[in-house]
């Protein structure tokens, strides 16, 4: 039975398990065992009124992504923040961040996260914003050193640890977020000025939704993937993959370095 077939009638656990296991082999046993374990945080200190703990290969991700003086810095899905607090410390004085959120109740959370670990300085430079991330590029092109986005997508490590969310799971999932995540990666790119820089993340292992996304849009975009680094992370086709399974339970995260190149680069 094809993917496509199976998305019609497959749903719960056994789905699940089987959609993976056709993509990972062997290999998901161990990271739904992985799964089981805590995930490993860093706690964030430094520049920050307390602590906020952030899943490692997320706060390494934020540090990847190059910031220039002065950066204008575009974060399309910025709840709950905790990329945004380490992009925050990160700026200069001259520079800047929008944080956007659509949805109201992540929106809030992001307000209480940014004032509550920002000292006043810091919060001064982030503005919130509550639009449609996937239609940012109609409206502002060309206009941030760095965008970043951090996509809704499975959460394979959620849904394998929620019964209610595993029951509610079908293969159309992973399709219908890894097409609505092009949508969100396109209007960065678009947002994105010539030799600026996108951090494209998830926490999917799903890999329509990330190097899938960053296939398709090689074909109606000009970019160059860059290695991002990541300590933990194991290379991809455009970018590098954390599984918990392989680093000590951090992750899962994907995270692709994506330059926007100048004319005279293109």
């Amino acid at each position: 039975m094809s993917r496509r077939e199976r998305s019609r009638t497959a749903r719960g656990r056994d789905a699940f398990n089987a959609y993976y296991t056709e993509l990972y082999g062997d290999d998901w046993a161990a990271i739904t065992r992985a799964f089981a374990a805590e995930p490993i945080y860093e706690s964030l200190t430094d520049g920050l009124l307390k602590p906020y703990h952030l899943d490692v290969s997320s706060a390494a991700a934020a540090r990847c992504v190059p910031l220039p003086a002065g950066a204008r810095v575009l974060d399309l899905c910025a709840a709950p923040g905790g990329k945004c607090l380490v992009l925050a410390t990160r700026i200069d004085v001259d520079g800047s961040i929008v944080a956007n959120e659509y949805s109201a109740g992540r929106r809030a959370r992001l307000h209480r996260v940014l004032d509550e670990h920002l000292p006043k300085e810091l919060r001064e430079r982030i503005r919130i914003s509550a639009h449609d991330g996937r239609k940012w590029g109609l409206f502002e092109k060309d206009a941030y050193d760095v965008v970043v986005a951090d996509v809704p997508c499975s959460s394979e490590r959620h849904v394998y640890n929620s019964e209610k969310h595993l029951a509610e799971w079908s293969p159309n999932r992973p399709i219908t977020l890894a097409r609505q995540a092009g949508a969100f990666l396109a209007a960065a790119l678009d947002a994105c000025k010539p030799g600026g820089h996108v951090l494209y993340c998830t926490c999917a292992l799903s890999t329509d939704e990330n190097d899938g996304v960053i296939e398709r849009a090689a074909r109606r975009r000009v970019f160059v993937p860059l290695p991002p680094g990541i300590l933990a992370g194991r290379s991809t086709k455009y970018g590098e993959l954390v599984r918990p399974d392989l680093s000590g339970g951090a992750g899962p995260l994907f995270i692709a370095l994506l330059k926007k190149p100048t004319p005279s680069e293109a």
